[in-house]
């Protein structure tokens, strides 16, 4: 096991000394960071922004020994360090590490195309964009930089298609309860046609459903509709898929947990996103919840124009 391996490793906090909790938000510059910090400023979260990851376990220690230390915490991590950035977090996680201190690392991204756009609208420079580097080219070299703390990440989240309020929404519902204390699972609805959830761990497609959008009745509704879902889930093969990804899903989910995967992400595909898709998420996250799983239930497309094959 490498020295980096040994930093970041299974958070599931059974040798911990204390109740104290961590979140280390870090990811793209556009992604989202500050929009999560808001968020989590208004649940109950201690939230520190620009704050060098060289200072993360003196601030810790100085709230400790003040008897002052929140329960809930959340500090930001990003690229503003400089190149050398990475080296920087992967101390500071180090020494929170040896505080004896739980911590989950939420890691948000978008597309490039996305970001380059949120820079040109806010006209602000990315940390990256000196010496004559154009912003497509600052964030290639930030995603490059990053990798290897996205591959150490509890929570990945693709703001690509997320509005501010529905990343608000999301990051509430995740983080809103006790969620960060445990591990949690979402359950997402998408329409191929829109492409891949690049955040989710698990991914099944279930376009061999029977399709509501050629019943003309149930065209325009969605998945969320009581018609629609009847459709879906009496439907004898609908009825046996969940019977066998549900076993499926309930066998993964606790080796997950015990690798020390906090939160799993579970991608539920049809066409468009707005029917099959949409039923059946609701039918896997339901299920998931009577199992004693905290569960976020989400569909990314539902809400978009119907048009095509969804």
């Amino acid at each position: 096991m490498s020295d980096q391996d040994t930093i970041i490793q299974n958070q599931s906090g059974e040798n911990t000394r204390n109740k104290e909790k961590i979140l280390i938000i870090t990811g793209m510059s556009g992604a989202g960071k500050s929009r999560t910090i808001g968020a989590l400023e208004d649940i109950g979260y201690y939230c520190v922004d620009n704050l060098p990851p060289a200072m993360f376990g003196q601030l810790i220690e100085n709230r400790r020994q003040a008897q002052r230390l929140p329960a809930k915490i959340a500090l930001v991590a990003d690229i503003r360090g400089g190149a050398d950035s990475l080296g920087q977090i992967l101390a500071a996680l180090k020494d929170i590490k040896r505080m004896g201190i739980q911590y989950q690392i939420i890691f948000l991204e978008a597309d490039d195309a996305v970001l380059v756009r949120r820079y040109k609208e806010t006209r602000r420079p990315h940390p990256l964009a000196t010496d004559g580097r154009s912003i497509l080219e600052a964030i290639r070299e930030e995603r490059r930089i990053l990798s290897e703390l996205r591959g150490y990440a509890d929570i990945v989240i693709d703001t690509t298609d997320l509005i501010n309020q529905s990343l608000i929404r999301h990051i509430t519902e995740l983080f809103g309860g006790n969620t960060a204390a445990g591990p949690s699972v979402t359950v997402t609805s998408f329409g191929f046609k829109y492409g891949l959830p690049i955040d989710a761990d698990l991914v099944i497609d279930v376009r061999f459903i029977a399709n509501p959008y050629y019943i003309p009745e149930l065209k325009h509704l969605t998945g969320l509709d009581d018609r629609v879902r009847d459709f879906v889930l009496e439907d004898n093969v609908s009825k046996e898929f969940l019977r066998h990804y549900l076993r499926l899903v309930r066998f993964l989910l606790p080796h997950y947990f015990n690798e020390g995967k906090k939160h799993i992400s579970i991608a539920v595909g049809c066409t468009g996103g707005r029917h099959r898709s949409v039923a059946l998420a609701e039918a896997v996250g339901k299920q998931l919840k009577a199992d004693g799983y905290v569960v976020n239930i989400a569909h990314r497309d539902v809400d978009r124009a119907s048009v095509g094959k969804k």
